[in-house]
């Protein structure tokens, strides 16, 4: 396999370094596939503790006749200037370099233009319906660990999770915290775009508008109107997103939809890597044990995009 340097954005702002995967063998053009963070600044490789979630993907695909593009989030590069912008959303953070890496496979003679595939992981993956409407143009979809609900009912969650696990004297003390937050976020939507660029969510740069803007533009009203093939992907032991409120939602979303194929894997967490504590607490000890996403789960990502002519 060749991992090619290559560069994302080039003349633009924000030129961001990524990594070309192209498998050994070729006969002709082959397709393709674009990778997506989750959540927060990461590096091409989305290094999570002492894991490699894209690399793995990259070189999983590419062994299996797929090339791969990742590439540094725009978070991760430029952080220091982009926090202190008022009206910063998932377009500037995500969205922009997810459309201009398929316009750059669209450019490379050795991929298979109209076989040009997103995958999106966590965040990502509830983002990728709205990349490919808004510029995308992918020949599929792949959703891996992803969400079809807010961002913040999702942030909520979890707080309720952690709550969950506390002893009551912490338990009182982080309820009045997550009501706290709760009630932010119940103002978000009542806000006109201008206060909500000024108002402060938590910490000294969340605004309140990376949000509302972002919660405007749910995922189930991009995946009601999809038509071409889309990949739903969840691990049992993911504590991060979760199977009932999450998968089984995807699945009740699109039940009538033929063009969705769902899949559940057992034992698994947020990184498709076996789960050794599936605890919410414990998740930052869970990445620090070195390990490789599960190759069931790069088999059937493969096989699904061969089988999608």
């Amino acid at each position: 396999m060749a991992d090619e340097k290559i560069v994302i954005g080039a003349g633009t702002k924000y030129p961001l370094n990524g990594k070309l995967s192209l498998p050994d063998e070729r006969n002709g053009s082959v397709p393709a596939v674009v990778l997506v963070h989750g959540s927060g600044p990461a590096n091409m490789d989305a290094k999570v503790g002492n894991n490699y979630f894209f690399k793995d993907i990259a070189d999983g695909l590419s062994e299996k006749g797929i090339a791969v593009v990742r590439y540094d989030k725009r978070t991760f590069v430029y952080g220091k200037e982009l926090k202190h912008q008022t009206n910063m959303t998932v377009k500037e953070e995500t969205i922009e370099d997810a459309i201009l890496a398929a316009n750059f496979l669209r450019n490379d003679s050795r991929i298979d233009a109209s076989k040009i595939f997103v995958l999106g992981h966590s965040m990502g993956g509830m983002l990728a319906p709205r990349i490919d409407a808004e510029g995308g143009h992918f020949a599929g979809i792949i959703i891996a660990a992803g969400s079809p609900r807010k961002i913040e009912e999702i942030m909520l969650s979890q707080n309720e999770d952690v709550l969950n696990s506390l002893n009551w004297f912490l338990k009182i003390i982080a309820k009045k915290q997550v009501a706290k937050l709760a009630t932010k976020f119940d103002q978000i939507y009542q806000m006109s775009d201008e206060e909500a660029k000024s108002t402060k969510l938590f910490g000294k740069y969340v605004r309140a508008y990376y949000f509302k803007e972002m919660g405007e533009h749910p995922a189930p009203d991009y995946l009601r109107n999809l038509e071409k093939p889309v990949l739903i992907l969840h691990g049992e032991k993911d504590v991060q997103t979760s199977v009932e409120k999450d998968f089984h939602a995807y699945k009740k979303l699109l039940a009538d939809k033929p063009n969705v194929t769902f899949k559940l894997y057992p034992n698994l967490n947020h990184l498709f890597m076996p789960a050794i504590y599936g605890e919410i607490l414990k998740v930052k000890k869970e990445y620090k044990v070195p390990q490789k996403v599960d190759h069931q789960v790069i088999q059937d990502i493969a096989d699904w995009i061969h089988s999608i002519t």
